[in-house]
């Protein structure tokens, strides 16, 4: 049976896990959204009805019907996420990779602030206690020994997230029961009048809406981690999530509605509908559940980086596995830049209302760019028309209606996440595009006319041997081509006379686990080609999987790696086998435009910040060669120059 329809299957540890690592964020909501609702407003009836209403049927809309309905269906071998949905749809039309990389760069920005928002909402329930005791320095230690124990993997850690987050679930549940059932009449504001009215009437309906906004940041997470849970876990379990989330927001309510006239004067609601003798232990709780929160928006950029490089969206960085657990990865550069964008975060916006004016804007603009994508999946699975355009119109207007009401945050702070997603955006595009300058750059040329060429140099002794077996990383799709450039390497740049001649392409597959290969000999027993089909998310490990490729053929007898050195050869000594790496480098004597010109200056400064070629493909760099080759644009035919006696 198919792996990935065993990760739909529906399990108690399927669900228990499922809590752990995929309703952090959104599970954490009711830390700060019912205090930024009411921010410095008089507590009126109107605005907590009308609130409540918002909450729910946003709840239901974004986060029930759009992904938990609908987008996990489009699930990509059991994998989720925007880039497997993107690598589901990219060949039904090129442009869609822009609205990939802008989701998937807002969703690294949203990694930025949704710890800081998360554990300052939790820590600050301490001033309730302590109201002088500075907050920042303890919510920067949290952060900081969070980034610090990434590097050594968080499986044991992991293991005891579902549990807790049970713990944190039933206990908003049950704080929020306690009030419903002291005026259940709570629950009219389920009748959308009361968010219509209040997005009708009130005079700062959009700020309002913008808070509400809040309650569904999580929701992409649903989808990002369908592969750890499956559709049928997820699912169950959100029946669990939005009960006891929506019993606590209308606990909230009902505690609001009961100080009618009054203002919040910055305490926060949550941590006012605990009884005094639970609220220490209710912060406790809530900071483990905001640390569980963070770790898991953490763990998800961390996956999202390493699909970016391998489907050449991302700068290669170097990706370490601290553990065997599936889908556990460390990313250093990228755990820096999240605790360095966590770091200014705190320190420029210091408390959680202030941090709510920045919060939920980028992922706004991922649920949009979602939708788009979502659009084209739905009509390659051939749902009727009419069908994909109620979809997609009703959530794009939905969307877009929440990115105006978040753009009142701009000046608020809104700025920032707009700033951390435009410079990701930017490191995205300039790699995908200046990769698309250099390869319509690259010459192919058809191979088979270099075979008896490439054979008699194989057998010249008077050429002395360069290795054993030599090994080229070729970009030619197809069997009957070959780089010019590698031509050139072999023949004329110092001629490479060798045993074996070997070509090996690697091709990033849509599926997300692939894991073959194929085998052509071109001339047999002289130049093989091994074509690898890996999955966007299988790790490039280029020199562990040629040595299995040859170890079998050796066993099928297909290939011969003995050495030919006569005082080798009777001995059975194994033959040597270098790599070589063309680096393809475009001149400055270039025909570009002004604007490819400033791609490829931003692409070069991303390189040199990047790890080398040959570690991308996970290459032993002792048996690399590393070959600069100018990828030359201007011909002698542009040269203007006369010769004088």
């Amino acid at each position: 049976m198919d792996k990935h329809k065993n990760l739909n299957r529906l399990s108690s540890a399927g669900l228990l896990i499922s809590l752990g690592i995929i309703f952090g964020d959104i599970g954490t909501s009711p830390l700060y959204v019912f205090k930024a609702i009411v921010g410095d407003n008089i507590i009126s009836s109107d605005l907590i009805l009308g609130g409540l209403s918002c909450v729910f049927w946003i709840l239901t809309l974004q986060t029930t019907v759009k992904y938990v309905l609908i987008v996990l269906r489009a699930d990509n071998k059991g994998e989720g996420g925007i880039f497997s949905l993107y690598t589901l749809v990219k060949r039904r039309a090129k442009w869609l990779v822009f609205p990939a990389m802008i989701g998937g760069a807002a969703l690294l920005a949203d990694g930025m602030i949704t710890p800081p928002i998360t554990v300052s909402s939790a820590i600050e329930g301490l001033n309730i206690y302590f109201p002088s005791l500075p907050t920042v320095p303890i919510v920067l230690f949290i952060i900081s020994c969070l980034f610090i124990i990434q590097r050594f993997g968080t499986s044991i850690v992991g293991k005891v997230f579902g549990p807790l987050m049970f713990v944190w679930f039933s206990t908003m549940g049950v704080l929020g029961f306690a009030y419903v059932i002291q005026q259940p009449d709570i629950f009219r504001a389920i009748n959308p009048y009361y968010a219509i009215n209040i997005l009708l009437n009130y005079p700062n309906a959009w700020v309002i809406l913008g808070a509400v906004f809040l309650c569904t940041t999580g929701a992409e997470a649903l989808y990002s981690d369908l592969g750890h849970c499956g559709r049928a876990n997820i699912r169950v379990s959100w029946i669990f999530v939005k009960l006891c989330l929506i019993l606590n927001y209308f606990g909230q309510g009902v505690w609001l509605l009961q100080h009618q006239g009054a203002t919040l004067n910055y305490q926060n609601p949550f941590y006012l509908i605990m009884p005094d003798w639970f609220l220490i232990y209710g912060i406790g709780i809530a900071t483990i559940a905001a640390i569980i929160a963070s770790q898991a928006m953490i763990s998800g950029s961390f996956t999202l980086i390493a699909e970016a490089v391998r489907l050449n969206i991302w700068p290669k960085v170097r990706i370490n596995y601290p553990s065997n657990q599936k889908g556990q990865l460390y990313v250093p550069s990228a755990n820096f830049i999240l605790w360095v964008g966590c770091i200014i975060v705190v320190l420029i916006f210091q408390e959680s209302r202030h941090m709510e004016a920045a919060y939920g804007l980028a992922i706004n603009i991922t649920f949009l760019m979602t939708t788009i994508l979502m659009g084209y999946f739905l009509s390659k699975k051939h749902v009727p028309k009419i069908l994909i355009g109620l979809f997609v119109s009703v959530f794009l207007l939905l969307e877009i209606t929440l990115l105006f009401s978040n753009g009142v945050k701009i000046v608020h702070g809104g700025w920032l996440t707009i700033i951390l997603s435009s410079i990701l955006f930017i490191v995205m595009i300039s790699w995908w595009w200046a990769r698309k300058i250099k390869n319509t750059y690259v010459r192919f040329v058809d191979i088979e006319p270099y075979y008896p060429i490439l054979s008699d140099l194989s057998e010249d002794k008077t050429v002395p041997r360069y290795a054993s077996q030599l090994v080229y990383l070729t970009s030619a799709n197809f069997t009957s081509e070959i780089e010019s450039k590698i031509i050139y390497s072999i023949l004329q740049k110092k001629p490479k006379r060798a045993d074996v001649y070997w070509l090996v392409h690697v091709d990033v597959r849509d599926e997300p686990f692939t894991s073959e290969y194929k085998v052509t000999s071109l001339i047999d027993k002289k130049l093989i080609r091994v074509d690898f089909r890996l999955g966007f998310r299988v790790e490039q490990r280029i020199s562990l999987l040629l040595r299995k490729v040859i170890e079998d053929m050796v066993k099928n007898k297909e290939i011969d790696i003995f050495s030919r050195y006569d005082s080798l050869k009777k001995y059975n000594m194994a033959g040597d086998f270098k790599f070589v790496v063309l680096q393809k480098v475009i001149s400055r004597s270039n025909d570009l435009s002004f604007m490819q010109k400033i791609i490829i200056d931003i692409y070069n400064v991303l390189r040199r910040l990047s790890i080398s070629e040959e570690k991308g493909f996970g290459l032993d760099s002792s048996f690399v060669t590393i070959e600069r080759v100018p990828l030359v644009v201007a011909e002698t035919r542009d040269v203007n120059i006369q010769r004088v006696e």
